[in-house]
């Protein structure tokens, strides 16, 4: 996979998310609990090869974890798999770092 993940920062995720962004977190359940961006979606990176039909084509995808590298990862297989998709640079803890709202709590049905 390329190293030219397509990566943006939290500022732009939060304006992003403004306007109802596709937010895809691919960290484990237990991470996403303990604290994740308002309205992201939990889909574990074990399981988003399998679970790409979820996931709308027609917007940009923006994909979180802790830090960046698992969503860069997941970013590049987003792309090759035609998804206009973006890695989140730093991740959750750059998120809250920057003083954003940060949730707690199981995700909920989609």
């Amino acid at each position: 996979m390329s190293r030219s993940t397509p990566e943006i920062d939290v500022a732009r995720l939060a304006e992003a998310a403004e306007q109802q962004a596709t937010v895809i977190d691919v960290r484990e359940p237990g991470e996403y609990v303990a604290g994740h961006v308002p309205g992201a979606q939990l889909v574990p990176m074990g399981q988003l090869p399998s679970r790409l039909a979820e996931i709308e084509r027609t917007r940009p995808v923006y994909v979180v974890c802790a830090s960046g590298n698992r969503s860069a990862a997941m970013t590049d297989l987003l792309v090759a798999s035609g998804y206009d998709a973006y890695s989140v640079a730093g991740g959750t803890a750059a998120w809250a770092r920057s003083g954003r709202p940060v949730e707690t709590g199981a995700p909920t049905s989609r």
